[in-house]
């Protein structure tokens, strides 16, 4: 089996600080019973989903080749998703939000290439392959769907996220990898839910990034499609859960129409969701989409825009009306009549026109922040940005010359003009003075001695976003998990193992030699509260003819039904699929 992702062109043009998050699927390091597994909850969910899940989803598995009896590799899933224009890429679990939907702006599926334990089939909170795989992958088939996923990316790595949303990220991490990795005590699992839960009821006013995550779960993860008569499920979570796949169609799940107002609906990831959205189609997930994108920053800009960047203590960008960006850390802004009339970043920062850097305004210029006036000259109409080389002049803003500026608002900008910076259509958008001074009501916000002053003009901001405007810019390459998952191999299932390889072999004919009468025995003997691996020797003996040792299977099953109440319905179903395969 092939491992890899270099086969699809698509993932050449991702950005360097996206590929750090990229990591070998080794898909060599899955075990036989996580073979079983996945196929077990794709049998299963095939079975089902056919009659419930949106047709894109059958329609899609064909097309995207996940097969049912073998987990998938990136290598050929890069193969066949070329030709629908996306990629997939393996990650280590849950990644920051703003990379994840980054990814889905370049048409690139992030999946989660661990798999849940065999205790954890039905669901986990942790993203592994079932989830992403055999979730998200064959409904992108769909073109429609396809480019609202493309488009939410877009716009979602964009939303502004507060301080606490990455505290809320790592805890949802943290919860995530113990409650798959083994050996996890009931007591670290209750203290991890409990950081997650003390932590969503102190979030404060939700973030840009928190209700832009609302929207995708509700959709993307949870999401319905059609009428309240006849819903169809679409969203990868419900997709990817043979449990909740049943119970979301029960009438204990509520269901309402989907609108802007599950931007405002929490979720709780350790537990079946209790409501559920419908989307008449997938156009109007589109069209929910934009009208959330009308209220964020980006569209907004303005003194709201720089106070959600400044909450949120990350890099961000603000773009002024002439276009101009000034991206770096805000730390501070001076407001006046509700509008900012300055502001300033600490940190490195760069200047940037259309998502390209200034040539000569980088980081290396602004190690130490930059800080700018905003709007229009106070007794003057006509702002700076609308002048004309005739207005300029008249108004002595003009190379060489000594001028006192001053903002509405009251900010005052006294130097020698150096020279300007025009954009293509003639704008001016940069103004550098020598032996400069920048005051506020009498604070001095710039002094000579700190060197040549450069003026961002615009009469208004127009746009802030998370990110900056030019990748480029500034080093990205900086992040680390605070902890990896952990997948401890259990030297205790290594004979388990075996026996589920001897079984997957002779299945597949690559071992007919095997006894499968003796791997029962020791199945028994050795593992007598495993069910999986006695559902398959279940298959092998009806597709034999072999009754006689089908009965004594069932016996045993019904043994492990005792002892373990809850992998009863497990077990049945599993049951079922091979009695109605043989019907078929």
């Amino acid at each position: 089996m092939q491992t890899g992702y270099k086969s699809n062109p698509l993932l050449d043009r991702l950005p360097k600080h996206l590929k750090q998050f990229i990591k070998p699927q080794n898909y060599d390091d899955y075990t036989s019973i996580n073979q079983a597994v996945w196929r077990y909850v794709m049998r299963k969910n095939v079975n089902y989903l056919s009659k419930v899940a949106h047709k894109s989803y059958t329609e899609g598995l064909q097309k995207t080749g996940i097969s049912i009896d073998r987990i998938p590799s990136m290598y050929g899933m890069n193969r066949i998703l070329k030709d629908i224009g996306w990629a997939a890429v393996a990650v280590d679990g849950f990644i920051p939000p703003n990379a994840f939907m980054e990814f889905q702006a370049y048409n690139v599926l992030v999946i989660a290439s661990d798999i849940r334990q065999l205790e954890n089939i039905e669901y986990t909170p942790a993203p592994d392959i079932i989830h992403e795989g055999a979730g998200h992958a064959p409904i992108i088939a769909n073109p429609e769907y396809a480019e609202y996923l493309r488009r939410f990316g877009e716009i979602g790595c964009k939303a502004i996220s507060s301080a606490k949303d990455y505290e809320m990220y790592e805890a949802i991490r943290h919860l995530s990898i113990i409650k798959e990795a083994d050996g996890t005590t009931a007591s670290e699992i209750e203290k991890a839910e409990k950081r997650v839960e003390d932590l969503q009821q102190n979030m404060g006013e939700p973030s840009e990034m928190s209700l832009i995550r609302n929207l995708h779960w509700w959709t993307v993860e949870y999401g319905l499609i059609g009428t309240f008569d006849n819903p169809k499920i679409y969203g990868a979570g419900l997709l990817s859960s043979i449990g909740e796949s049943k119970w979301c169609m029960t009438d204990a799940v509520k269901k309402v129409p989907y609108n802007m107002q599950a931007a405002y609906q929490d979720f709780d990831i350790t537990k079946p969701q209790p409501q559920l959205y419908i989307t008449p189609d997938f156009a109007y997930l589109s069209l929910i989409l934009e009208e959330f994108a009308n209220t964020m920053a980006l569209r907004k800009g303005g003194l709201k825009g720089m106070l959600k960047l400044i909450n949120s203590n990350a890099l961000g960008t603000v773009e002024l009306s002439t276009g101009i960006q000034i991206s770096g850390t805000f730390s501070n802004v001076i407001e006046f009549e509700g509008k900012p009339i300055y502001f300033q970043t600490e940190k490195e920062t760069a200047l940037s026109y259309r998502d390209k850097e200034l040539v000569g305004h980088g980081i290396e210029k602004y190690q130490q922040g930059f800080g700018s006036p905003l709007g229009k000259l106070k007794g003057i109409n006509l702002a700076i940005e609308d002048m004309s080389p005739r207005d300029l002049k008249a108004y002595n803003i003009y190379e060489g010359h000594q001028v006192d500026l001053e903002f509405e608002g009251g900010v005052t900008v006294s130097g020698t003009i150096i020279t300007g910076t025009r954009n293509l259509m003639g704008k001016i958008i940069l103004i550098s003075f020598d032996n400069c001074t920048v005051k506020h009501k009498g604070e001095v916000l710039f002094e000579p001695s700190q060197g040549i002053y450069n003026l961002a003009v615009g009469k208004e901001a127009i746009s802030a976003y998370n990110g900056p405007a030019d990748v480029n810019s500034f080093d990205l390459i900086t992040h680390s998990h605070s902890e990896e998952t952990k997948k401890q191999k259990n030297n205790n299932t290594k004979m388990l193992e075996t026996l589920y390889l001897q079984v997957r072999e002779y299945r597949e004919g690559e071992n007919i030699t095997i006894s499968r009468h003796k791997v029962f025995e020791q199945l028994q003997e050795f593992y007598p509260e495993d069910w999986l691996l006695s559902v398959e020797l279940y298959e092998l003996a009806k597709n034999n003819g072999d009754d006689d040792f089908s009965e004594e299977i069932l016996n045993h099953l019904e043994s492990v039904k005792r002892n373990r109440p809850t992998v009863g319905h497990l077990i049945d179903d599993g049951i079922s699929l091979v009695n109605d395969a043989l019907v078929k």
